[in-house]
C-alpha cells in the first residue's frame, strides 16, 4: 500500500513514523514534510494547502490512502475534492471541519445539541463587544472565530486585558479575517485535558487521553502557542469521567453531525476543561492534536494504517485498538522568540546521540537540511518524546535526552507533565 501524509510538522512526523511500522505499507510520501520525515518518507515539494497538486499526485502515483495532518487543508475542503475523484482519504469534509474552522459554528452547535461548554456571546462589531466586556467584567476568554494557528484564544484577567484582546483581534487584525467575528466567553477554572476519538460517523474509537501545555513559559505563563509539550495518559480523566465524556459530549456530537447530514470520517479532538469533576468543551479540533499525537502514537500498539483506512472506508467497527501501559511525555524544543518572530537556520547538534532507542523518539517539527546537517526552520523545532513505566520515568528520559541536544536560542518548558506527577 502507498500512503500520502499531508503536512510537515511534529504531528506528521509521528504519523509517518507510526504508519511506517505497518507491514501493509510499502511506501510513504509526505507533502511537504520536513528534514526528519525525509529519513522515513519521500518528501514532496507540494504545500499542504495545494489541493489540486496533492490530488493529481495521489491519482497518478496510485496512492491508496491519504492522511491529512493539519487543519487548514481540511477546512479548505481537501477531503471533498478527493472524494469527488473517488480517492480514499482520512479526514472530515469541509462541513465537518467547521468544528475547528469556526469557533462560532462549534459553540452554536454545542448549544443546539446540549453539549456542556462555557457561556458565550458572539460579536462582529468592536463597540458592541467592548460594551459587553465592561458590563460582564473579568475574567473572560476572547476568541477569534477562525483559524489562528492555536494563538487566537486569549485568557484575560481584567476588563482592560479583555479590551486589549478585542483591539488586537478586531481592530489591529492580528489574525486577519479569523477575527472578523469574536467570541467573548466565560472563563472556566479547572484542569485541561485532550480527548481524541476516531470515527466514521457511526463507530467511535476513543484514543488514550493526553494533556497539552499551551503557554510558552513554565507554570502556564506567557502567550498561547501551538503547544509546548504533552503527556499521556492524563490522570485527571478517570475511567468514570471518560464514560461521562463519551455520554455527554462525544455521543451527542456524533448524533448532531448525523442530524445535520455532516459526514465525518476522521479524528474528533475535544479540548476539555474539567471543573468540579465535570467535563466542559473549550474547543473542538478536526485532526490529531499537535503535540498530543506524539505521546499518544508512541503508546499505540495497533496498526495505525489499518485503523485509518477502516475509518476512511466507513468500517471502523472492524477495528480494535490496543495500547502500551507505559506513559509518554513529549517536550517541545522551540526557537527563541516563539510564538512571536524568530530566526531560522540555526544548526542543530546532538541528534545522533539520542537515536536508535526503543523508549525515545525525537519528532521533527520545524527542521530543514543545510550542508548535510539539520537546521531550524520553524517556531516549534523538535518534540522529544519518551516512554516510561510511569510519568516521572518518562519525563526523566525526555529531559536527559534534551540535555544532549542544542541549537542557538533553544527554548523549552521545564515543567512538562509536573501536574500528572503531583497528582
Amino acid at each position: 500500500m502507498r500512503v500520502l501524509v499531508v503536512g510537515g510538522g511534529g504531528r506528521e512526523h509521528a504519523l509517518v513514523w507510526k504508519l511506517s511500522q505497518s507491514s501493509r505499507v510499502d511506501k510513504i510520501f509526505c507533502a511537504p514534510g520536513n528534514a526528519g520525515i525525509s529519513e522515513t518518507a519521500e518528501c514532496l515539494d507540494i504545500n499542504a494547502d495545494d489541493t489540486d497538486a496533492l490530488l493529481n499526485f495521489a491519482k497518478y502515483e496510485g496512492i491508496d490512502l491519504t492522511v491529512v495532518g493539519p487543519e487548514v487543508p481540511l477546512t479548505a475542503g481537501i477531503v471533498d475534492a478527493f472524494k469527488k475523484e473517488n480517492r480514499r482519504i482520512f479526514g472530515p469534509d469541509k462541513s465537518g471541519a467547521q468544528l475547528e474552522g469556526s469557533k462560532v459554528f462549534a459553540k452554536d452547535f454545542m448549544r443546539t445539541y446540549g453539549i456542556p461548554t462555557a457561556e458565550y456571546k458572539t460579536f462582529t462589531a468592536y463597540l458592541h463587544a467592548e460594551e459587553y466586556v465592561r458590563l460582564k467584567g473579568a475574567p473572560l476568554v476572547i476568541k477569534a472565530d477562525g483559524l489562528a494557528a492555536g494563538k487566537g484564544v486569549i485568557v484575560t484577567e481584567s476588563v482592560e486585558e479583555a479590551i486589549d484582546a478585542l483591539k488586537l483581534i478586531m481592530r489591529e487584525k492580528a489574525f486577519g479575517s479569523a477575527g472578523d467575528r469574536v467570541i467573548v466567553e466565560q472563563c472556566l477554572r479547572g484542569e485541561e485535558a485532550s480527548f481524541m476519538v476516531l470515527t466514521d460517523g457511526k463507530t467511535v474509537l476513543p484514543l488514550v487521553t493526553s494533556q497539552d501545555h499551551k503557554t510558552v513559559f513554565d507554570n502556564d505563563k506567557g502567550p498561547n502557542t501551538g503547544g509546548m509539550g504533552a503527556y499521556s495518559p492524563a490522570p485527571v480523566i478517570t475511567k468514570g469521567l471518560e464514560k461521562d465524556i463519551m455520554k455527554s459530549i462525544i455521543r451527542p456530537l456524533i448524533k448532531g453531525l448525523k442530524k445535520e447530514k455532516i459526514q465525518y470520517w476522521g479524528v474528533i479532538y475535544a479540548g476539555l476543561m474539567i471543573c468540579g469533576g465535570k467535563p466542559y468543551v473549550l474547543e473542538f479540533n478536526c485532526r490529531f492534536g499537535d503535540p498530543e499525537a506524539q505521546p499518544v502514537l508512541m503508546r499505540l500498539k495497533s496498526d495505525l494504517f489499518d485503523a485509518l483506512k477502516a475509518a476512511a472506508d466507513g468500517r471502523l467497527n472492524d477495528v480494535k485498538l490496543s495500547w502500551r501501559k507505559d506513559t509518554s511525555v513529549c517536550v517541545v524544543l522551540a526557537s527563541k522568540g516563539y510564538p512571536g518572530s524568530y530566526e531560522k537556520g540555526k544548526t542543530i547538534n546532538g541528534l545522533d546521540s539520542v537515536k536508535g532507542r526503543d523508549n525515545l523518539m525525537v519528532f521533527h517539527a520545524g527542521t530543514d537540511m543545510y550542508n548535510g546537517g539539520f537546521v531550524t526552520s520553524g517556531g516549534r523545532v523538535l518534540g522529544v518524546t519518551a516512554l516510561g513505566k510511569d510519568t516521572r520515568d518518562a519525563k526523566t528520559t525526555a529531559y536527559e535526552a534534551i540535555r544532549k541536544i542544542h541549537f542557538e536560542g533553544m527554548h523549552y518548558r521545564k515543567d512538562i507533565a509536573d501536574k500528572a506527577i503531583k497528582r
